[in-house]
């Protein structure tokens, strides 16, 4: 059954909370305050969750759903890493790279979610 235009919109949308909450967990490695601000517990409720709704959308595409698995396994256990064993420098830059991907990802497709929605 195709995808419908709702759908599409879910998926993206779906996949900017997942960014968005990627680039919060790896915010907490250097910033004290976003660590006090938004409680691990919630953080992580909220990641579990929407990892979950995009590896059931992604089943019909093995492929896409092993490279976010992949993708998340990284970002989290680098940002694991950081927070477990402290800031080093080259902690510092992997997370900046990544935070870099992060914020590109997020931003193509947030704008993609707005013309989508804005063509409903």
């Amino acid at each position: 059954m195709p995808a419908t235009a709702k759908d599409q919109i879910e998926v993206a949308a779906a996949l900017v909370r997942l960014y968005v909450f990627l680039a919060n967990y790896l915010d907490r490695c250097f910033d004290e305050s976003a660590r006090k601000t938004y409680p691990d517990a919630d953080l992580q409720a909220h990641l579990s969750s929407t990892r979950r709704e995009l590896m059931n959308i992604l089943e019909v595409n093995p492929v896409v759903q092993k490279k976010l698995t992949e993708e998340c396994d990284r970002i989290l256990g680098l940002g694991a890493s950081c927070l477990k064993n402290g800031s080093h420098p080259q902690h510092r830059e992997a997370i900046q790279a990544e935070r870099a991907i992060l914020k590109n990802k997020t931003t193509a497709l947030s704008d993609l979610v707005a013309v989508y929605r804005a063509l409903e």
